[in-house]
């Protein structure tokens, strides 16, 4: 039987970097690991009046739950986490505008004579039975039900080279990408840069945009369920996801062509090792096929997401099954549990 592992981490420890943490938590491959994550607000936001920039302290934001080591991951190896359920932790949730922060507003790296934009928070109530969450207006009476689609903005590892890098921050190991690629069903694949992997998860988000252009998401505390595994070797140089139907891979810099141009180079290596094409047919097959979602423009880093539906893949599968197999220990944890 499938072990299963519980890591509730208390507020004291928290983490918000990447690297140069000890685990919480080891544990072997093919783990079911039951995770709660605190909002990005460290749950401090709770209505109008709570302004991030009064009642947050920074750099104590977006704070992740681990790190959890891997029994076994070295360096050079692929930590493959699948995410089997994301849930709303409470029946509310919070977005706001922050001060200098965003895609639409004078930031710290777009310096601008203008100030920023008002800061002012919104709540969702949040019903989990319904799969909705309400959006209210500030200024109008409007409201309107939205779907919950729930995803993790900060999932990653520890960088290389013993850097340490801040929770908001998007890179070759994972970090802030804020997809909304990264829901239930999925498969990441993260590169090992030092042993035990040190995967941590956090910065929950009900359901967010495309792009999250006002900076913050519809920011929840979750209740997740991961199973991690060990594929030895084949470390992708930036995170890659595989859902029942898509391939998709990630690029994390500024500008925001070139982590176009990260995410979709690692498409194109990656469907030609895949189908055994060189790179200008792989090329070719990506230009026509290939999709491009924006994950942020926000960031310290911005994230872009390439896409290709798996149809054409034929027999041809990734990471020899992987997503398949962890897929399949997720359904017997939700039939057993």
């Amino acid at each position: 039987m499938t072990e299963v592992r519980t890591l509730s981490p208390t507020p004291e420890q928290w983490s918000f970097a990447f690297g140069g943490r000890d685990p919480l938590l080891t544990v072997a491959p093919g783990t079911v690991v039951e995770v709660t994550t605190e909002d990005c607000f460290g749950g401090l936001v709770r209505g109008h009046d709570d302004l991030p920039s009064q009642v947050c302290t920074f750099p104590y934001l977006n704070p992740v739950s681990g790190p959890i080591a891997v029994e076994g991951a070295e360096v050079g190896d692929t930590l493959a986490v699948h995410f089997v359920e994301i849930v709303p932790a409470r029946d509310w949730a919070v977005s706001t505008t922050f001060p200098h922060f965003g895609a639409l507003t004078t930031t710290h790296a777009t310096a601008m004579l203008h100030p920023a934009l008002e800061e002012r928070v919104w709540v969702y109530d949040v019903d989990v039975a319904s799969g909705t969450c309400r959006f209210s207006a500030r200024r109008s009476d409007f409201s309107v039900e939205l779907p919950l689609d729930p995803m993790h903005g900060t999932v990653g590892v520890a960088p290389a080279a013993g850097e340490v890098l801040m929770s908001i921050t998007p890179a070759a190991h994972g970090g802030n990408m804020d997809t909304p690629e990264l829901r239930a069903g999925v498969t990441a694949y993260f590169p090992v840069n030092v042993p035990g992997g040190m995967l941590s998860i956090g910065d929950g988000h009900a359901r967010q945009g495309e792009g999250e252009v006002c900076g913050t998401a519809v920011e929840a505390a979750m209740q997740t369920v991961v199973v991690i595994d060990l594929v030895k070797g084949s470390a992708p140089a930036s995170p890659r996801l595989e859902s029942d139907d898509f391939l998709i891979t990630t690029g994390s810099t500024r500008p925001l062509e070139d982590a176009y141009r990260m995410s979709q180079l690692d498409l194109v290596g990656w469907t030609g090792s895949l189908l055994g094409l060189d790179d200008l047919d792989a090329l070719q097959l990506v230009s026509q096929a290939g999709l491009a979602p924006v994950g942020n423009v926000v960031d310290t880093n911005y994230t872009m997401v390439g896409k290709l539906p798996k149809g054409l893949l034929g027999p041809a599968v990734a990471y020899d099954g992987t997503h398949d197999r962890l897929r399949a220990v997720g359904a017997d944890y939700l039939r057993r549990r």
